[in-house]
């Protein structure tokens, strides 16, 4: 990615700040994706992209490019967001109404520019195949690098795309024969 490039360009030459500002248009986007396709809360994301943009501050400095600035990027977005998961399982029970009408909205809710059928499919994919399936497909990326941004071997990555287009195509079947 050239933008990646320049912004690695500036961590090395000491310009942090620098790279820092470019860094936020680029990445604001994928953050908050990332985050918000973990947490399933809008606000929860938001303010999870907050703080890993705090983060990122703070580390880019110490950033040594032995991964990719976006491999990087995601890790510590995964993992603040794991975090978080962690943090509100102690408190909050999937039967509580609020809970339950925010997933059913987020489930109604059609992807922008997708085919929503689709999207709401691949949301109740375990949680693995669905990463997979969204770095693959919605941000693009090769099987390798999707492998080193979940920490699992290729071979891995790749059945988890295999079982979650499996998935897909029978519920999107099942779908159209409903509709039949």
């Amino acid at each position: 990615m050239p933008a990646d490039d320049a912004i690695t360009s500036l961590i090395q030459a000491g310009r942090a700040g620098e790279a820092f500002d470019r860094l936020v248009p680029v990445y604001r986007r994928r953050v908050f994706g990332l985050a918000y396709s973990l947490l399933r809360e809008r606000a929860a994301a938001e303010d999870l992209a907050q703080e890993v943009f705090v983060k990122l501050w703070q580390a880019l400095p110490k950033y040594d490019g032995r991964a990719q600035l976006s491999t990087w990027i995601y890790a510590i977005t995964r993992n603040a967001a794991i975090s978080a998961l962690r943090a509100r399982r102690r408190t909050v029970s999937i039967s509580d109404p609020a809970v339950l009408g925010e997933v059913e909205a987020i489930a109604a809710a059609p992807a922008a520019g997708d085919d929503p059928a689709l999207w709401r499919q691949v949301e109740t994919l375990p949680e693995k195949q669905r990463q997979a399936v969204i770095l693959y497909y919605q941000d693009e990326r090769p099987v390798e690098e999707v492998a080193q941004m979940m920490g699992l071997p290729v071979n891995t990555v790749k059945t988890h795309l295999h079982r979650a287009r499996a998935s897909l195509a029978a519920a999107l079947t099942a779908d159209d024969r409903e509709v039949a």
